[in-house]
């Protein structure tokens, strides 16, 4: 399975719900980086995403985008073979 990392803050609804989202198609385990905690990691990841907004997911080197990308993705067939998984 692909590591899933995710950009993320202490308060965030849409973060609960890409976890909720990933943890019922079998992910374990997300590698969060809280940029609240942190001002360069809000930083690196505007630079990296182009976005300012939380969260912003990441499954192996793929930039998938927030949680409405996230689920559009699942919606689509999509999320599973980006994991690495079969459905």
């Amino acid at each position: 399975m692909q590591t899933v990392t995710m950009y993320t803050t202490a308060v965030c609804p849409y973060c609960i719900r890409a976890k909720q989202l990933l943890k019922a198609r079998g992910v374990e385990a997300v590698d969060e980086i809280r940029i609240d905690q942190n001002p360069d990691e809000r930083d690196a990841m505007m630079a990296k995403t182009g976005r300012r907004t939380v969260p912003q997911i990441y499954i192996g080197q793929t930039h998938v985008g927030g949680f409405d990308d996230l689920a559009a993705l699942d919606a689509q067939g999509g999320l599973m073979p980006l994991l690495g998984q079969t459905s």
